[in-house]
């Protein structure tokens, strides 16, 4: 077999256990996954997930990268921040189950809850950050900002908690925004 061949399926081997990793992860939560379930799902041997991953953990935190894909802010009229962001991370929650799954883990794992202020510092931060009226109060305002965004998330996605859960997207962003845009902009 050449280099080329062994590679790709390597790659294959990985995107299976990835996406097997992330099923179990958003179904069960971090601690009911198991890499022998995992292992299963993805059709290999236990042993090639601790290959290529070495433990739960790390194979937790490689399956749960992800990209809140936070809309440029710039161009964005001031008083309608709180709606675009609001808006928009009810979309990423919805396309993408790994975030949901990240957010049932971090609440009994640490591990979890230390990838998910990962992202969320890397991520948010930046963003928000020049959008603060004073320097001195971004982290606080951006972790207020996230504690709305994250509290949304676990009441909607993952208790699905009524009425929450069957609001539209327009009755949350009505609800919400306006909060997250005091937090930000005192406004």
């Amino acid at each position: 077999m050449t280099d080329t061949a062994r590679g790709r399926r390597s790659d294959a081997t990985r995107a299976a256990i990835l996406s097997a990793a992330r099923e179990r992860f958003a179904a069960g939560g971090y601690e009911r996954a198991t890499i022998r379930a995992i292992a299963a799902d993805a059709g290999i041997d236990p042993a090639m997930v601790m290959r290529y991953y070495g433990s739960k953990e790390r194979l937790f935190a490689a399956a749960a990268e992800f990209d809140l894909r936070l809309p440029d802010l710039s161009g964005v009229p001031v008083e309608t921040v709180g709606q675009v962001l609001v808006r928009h991370m009810l979309e990423r929650w919805e396309s993408d189950e790994t975030l949901t799954a990240l957010l049932r883990a971090g609440a009994t794992n640490e591990a979890a809850a230390e990838r998910m202020r990962e992202i969320f510092s890397a991520q948010v931060g930046p963003v928000l950050a020049p959008l603060c009226p004073d320097p001195a109060q971004v982290p606080v305002r951006i972790a207020l900002v996230s504690s709305q965004v994250l509290g949304l998330a676990l009441a909607r996605y993952v208790l699905r908690l009524a009425p929450i859960a069957q609001l539209s997207h327009d009755e949350v962003v009505a609800w919400l925004a306006p909060t997250i845009q005091r937090y930000l902009l005192d406004r």
